[in-house]
Parts: structure tokens; C-alpha cells; sequence
């Protein structure tokens, strides 16, 4: 199972999608699907090391924040989850897969399990954004400052070059995409098992907030672990580990 240790990645592309693939078929036969918030890799490049050990894992490059124009799809969250949905079909066919989002990339993550259950094995939510009182302005700020003085300062260089070459435009067009968005209404058509977890530190992502959406759905159930809204950076073990937790739970409901 994850035991934490860095692993090698791989870059790919198929059908204009990029993605960093690491891990090899192990006996379970389990592939992991990572979808970073923001278009943020960096945050989660240590998630993949992780999952690598017990799985082949894919951490996406959606909406294309880490390369040049073009970008596999628009920044927001309908599009990134058609894309997700779409290089699922042409990479893993109808195999089914343990699908983690992490911030904004959980609400996409998200759309797809509730449209496509059946092939989604297990969800698992990271730092689900964004509870209603954040989905105005105000709200909004008053949850960043309460989160950024949480954060290490080492998550800058694994985050900003991917939002300087996202650009100014196209990170409000995905912040505004995940506020308009309504995962309490999505997360009750989720039928496989699915694990919510939060930062004790995470001001996005609210304890009653992670509980009011695990308790709408048939099978979720809640976590809290160190750390704020970006709690998988540099903890890629046990992320990962909770991530093997959820599909074990798949495995035996499945």
C-alpha cells in the first residue's frame, strides 16, 4: 500500500490532454485519477508519488494550466469534467477508476462520478470548495485570508507558476465557474463510495460544510487531517493512504 516514497512520472498526452502518469498495473488492477484544483499540478505531485506505490496513477493537466496554449478545455468546472470524462474514455476505457479532486477540481471530479457511478470504483474529495456563504465576494476574501496564513510558504513555488501561466482572466473564469456551482444538489446522484476530506485548517472547505455534503450522500463518509485547504502538499503518504482507504471500501462493497 502507499508508503510515500517519490516516484518517477511520466509525461503523456492523448487527445490534446496532458497528463503526468506514474505507478505500474499492480494485481488489484486499480488506476487513480487525480484532478488538481486550480490547474494547480504542484500541489499534487506528491499524492501521485504516493498512489504510485499501489497503483498506476494519472494526475491531469486540466485546464491545461502546466503547458502553453492550447488548453485541452475551458476553465470551468462543466468543461474540465467533460475533458476528465472524455480522456477517461480514450485511456482507461470502461475500467473502472478511484477519482480524486482536490479544491475546485473535486467540483468537476464530482460531475463526473454523478453521471458516470458505474464507472467511478471510489470519489474522494479534497478540500471540497466552496460552502454557500462562500459563493459572494465577501465571503470569499474572508475565507482566503483565513486560510493563506494557514499555509506553508513553500506551496508558493509549487502553485503560482501554474496561475501566472493560467493568467489573471482565466483563473477568475474558474473561481467564478466553482462558486456558481452546486455540489450538495450533485453529491446525492453519487452511488460509489466516497470520502470527503478536509485540512483542521481549512477555511474553504468548513467542518460543517464537509459534513453537510458527506451526509447527503448514500455512501460518504468524512475526514480531518493536519493542515489547511492545501493539506496533500509535501503529505503525499498519507493522502495517499486515504485514497487506498476509500478504494478498499469500494472493494468491499463493490
Amino acid at each position: 500500500m502507499p508508503d510515500g516514497r517519490r516516484q518517477p512520472y511520466r509525461r503523456r498526452w492523448d487527445g490534446g490532454v496532458r497528463s503526468l502518469e506514474a505507478g505500474q498495473d499492480h494485481a488489484r488492477g486499480l488506476t487513480v485519477v487525480l484532478v488538481p484544483g486550480l490547474g494547480a499540478l504542484g500541489c499534487l505531485l506528491d499524492t501521485l508519488a504516493g498512489c504510485a506505490g499501489w497503483a498506476r496513477s494519472f494526475l491531469l493537466d486540466v485546464p491545461g494550466f502546466g503547458h502553453r496554449p492550447p488548453r485541452p478545455c475551458a476553465a470551468g468546472t462543466p468543461a474540465i469534467a467533460d475533458t476528465v470524462s472524455g480522456w477517461r474514455d480514450a485511456v482507461v476505457g470502461d475500467a473502472p477508476v478511484v477519482l480524486v479532486g482536490h479544491s475546485t477540481g473535486a467540483r468537476a471530479a464530482l460531475r463526473v462520478a454523478a453521471r458516470e457511478s458505474g464507472r467511478v470504483r471510489a470519489l474522494v474529495l479534497m478540500g471540497p470548495t466552496f460552502p454557500p456563504e462562500q459563493r459572494r465576494l465577501p465571503g470569499l476574501l474572508r475565507g482566503s485570508v483565513r486560510d493563506l496564513r494557514r499555509e506553508p510558504l513553500g506551496l508558493l513555488p509549487a502553485t503560482v507558476p501554474y496561475y501566472l501561466r493560467g493568467g489573471r482572466r482565466e483563473l477568475t473564469r474558474l473561481i467564478r465557474s466553482a462558486r456558481r456551482d452546486e455540489p450538495e444538489r450533485t453529491i446525492t446522484e453519487v452511488r460509489c463510495p466516497t470520502l470527503l476530506v478536509r485540512g483542521e485548517h481549512d477555511a474553504f472547505a468548513p467542518r460543517e460544510w464537509v459534513q453537510r455534503l458527506a451526509a447527503a450522500a448514500p455512501h460518504a463518509w468524512s475526514a480531518t487531517v493536519p493542515g489547511a485547504h492545501n493539506f496533500p502538499f509535501r503529505r503525499g503518504g498519507p493522502t495517499a493512504a486515504l485514497v487506498a482507504q476509500a478504494a478498499r471500501r469500494a472493494g468491499r462493497t463493490g
